[in-house]
């Protein structure tokens, strides 16, 4: 929905406000938001959206209720300028009706009709009040996200608290109060790219497929949604698209690296977090996960145990077995037959070398779901499109080339066992980085890539649940 601001007043000056002193009427709608904002005032719930009372009431009481956006009888310069940008909110991926604006806009025409100083004032009294709350929640939900908006947002752990009516207040001082009210948005490059691209996406010719074009331009929303649920504080990190299945290194704003991924598939996805990268492991050993263990692994097993004099599973893969003390064992004395996936008190580990799953490298991060960064001896992979393929680890393309960044200039100290050295069964090394940076794994269906927008198939399947919570008619504004 686009709404027209064409009912704003603009810079003259309305018939009542030449007949009534603009300091005798200040007083006279400050009165009226007093009385609009008492608690538990029956009117504030039958808007649509309903007004925060006490929310707008704590704006209001550090100005001493005086009103914000207007002069006189009709909205101010600012009040203007902000009642444009929230019936501009579809530029965030917002619906303006959820901050009042189709309201805001009717009352500014009621407003400026010919009719009595006291009716001008009630309305101007309401149109201060929904202005307010709009204001308010326009500049949470920038902040938190629609969904998540009593949610402190990674911005606030890394910055202090967020209260809106002090945000929106502050930016009344403003030289610019638009520019510094939408300073409270994440301030990331995958943000600010993505938001300014649906600017240019909603400014195109609409073509023929009205409704593909809807769907894209809801899936940017929702893009932008999931962003100010995990927006990014540091300056430099190394960022994981799970959808796009890439993995760029950021410094400053600046993309430094760029790596093609094999990201978990869709009934193991990878998980989305936030952690740091602190040290990797040069020839890594593999203890092999419990449930590909006794999904993948066991099978084999017990297929070897029918035939032993054929061939070593285990052995042929430079696997060893330990049991639950952590003693090796030799696999032909284990009865395989009598084992299954709910009893099987075993750990597996593939030792360091060429054919190791891991790779000859691998990057941990702290997290709860035990997933890492690795290499792969598998590097056709990376030629597909799709590569969500894997048990939710990711496979990276370029291991040494990232590992050789992170190390800055110790990366002369690090290399590569050589094909001799695997052979020779390497023993694991860990190198520590002097410098640590920030490891952030996310979702999102589209992104801006080289200045070009990009829209990515939803792999995991989260879109649609999104969508319909965000723009489904039934459910709006229940996130307040």
């Amino acid at each position: 929905m686009t709404l027209s601001l064409r009912a704003v007043p603009g810079a003259h000056a309305s018939r009542s406000s030449t007949s009534v002193e603009v300091s005798q009427i200040a007083p006279k709608v400050s009165a009226r938001i007093q009385v609009l904002l008492r608690p538990k005032a029956a009117w504030a719930q039958h808007q649509q959206p309903a007004v925060d009372l006490k929310e707008a009431r704590n704006f209001y009481t550090k100005r001493r209720f005086l009103p914000a956006w207007s002069t006189g009888l009709e909205p101010n310069a600012t009040g203007r300028a902000a009642l444009a940008l929230l019936a501009g909110a579809e530029d965030y991926g917002l619906q303006p009706s959820a901050y009042h604006a189709p309201a805001l806009l009717a009352l500014t025409d009621s407003i400026t009709r010919p009719t009595s100083v006291v009716h001008q004032q009630a309305q101007q009294a309401r149109f201060e009040v929904l202005l307010t709350d709009g204001l308010l929640q326009f500049a949470k939900h920038l902040r938190r996200g629609q969904l998540h908006a009593f949610v402190p947002s990674p911005l606030e752990k890394a910055e202090g608290p967020f209260d809106p009516a002090v945000w929106v207040s502050s930016a009344l001082e403003a030289p610019d109060f638009v520019a510094a009210l939408l300073r409270c948005q994440p301030r990331h490059r995958e943000y600010q790219q993505l938001q300014q691209a649906l600017v240019r996406w909603r400014r195109q010719p609409k073509g023929s497929d009205s409704v593909a074009r809807q769907r894209k331009t809801e899936q940017i929303a929702l893009t932008l949604e999931r962003w100010r649920w995990d927006a990014i504080p540091d300056s430099s990190y190394v960022l994981v698209s799970l959808a796009a299945h890439t993995m760029e290194v950021v410094d400053n704003g600046r993309v430094r690296q760029t790596h093609r991924l094999v990201v978990g598939r869709p009934d193991s996805p990878t998980p989305t977090l936030s952690s740091r990268l602190t040290s990797f492991t040069v020839a890594p050993e593999w203890h092999v996960p419990h449930s590909i263990a006794t999904t993948e692994i066991l099978p084999y097993l017990k297929e070897n145990a029918k035939y032993p004099s054929e061939h070593d599973f285990l052995a042929e893969n430079n696997y060893s077995l330990y049991d639950a003390k952590g003693r090796r064992l030799n696999p032909k004395t284990v009865k395989w037959q009598h084992v299954t996936a709910k009893n099987f008190p075993y750990s597996i580990r593939q030792n360091p070398g060429c054919g190791n799953t891991l790779g000859n490298i691998i990057f941990r991060f702290a997290n709860p779901y035990s997933v890492y960064l690795h290499a792969t001896s598998e590097t056709s992979d990376f030629e597909l499109t799709n590569r969500a393929l894997g048990h939710g680890c990711l496979r990276t393309e370029r291991p040494m080339r990232l590992a050789s960044y992170l190390l800055g200039p110790d990366s002369t100290s690090v290399a590569l066992p050589s094909e001799a050295e695997c052979e020779a069964a390497p023993k694991p090394r860990t190198i520590t980085l002097k410098r640590p940076i920030a490891f952030h794994i996310r979702y999102a269906t589209c992104a801006v890539v080289a200045g070009e927008l990009k829209f990515y198939p939803d792999v995991y399947g989260r879109d649609e649940a999104l969508r319909r919570q965000l723009f489904a008619p039934q459910t709006a504004r229940t996130y307040r």
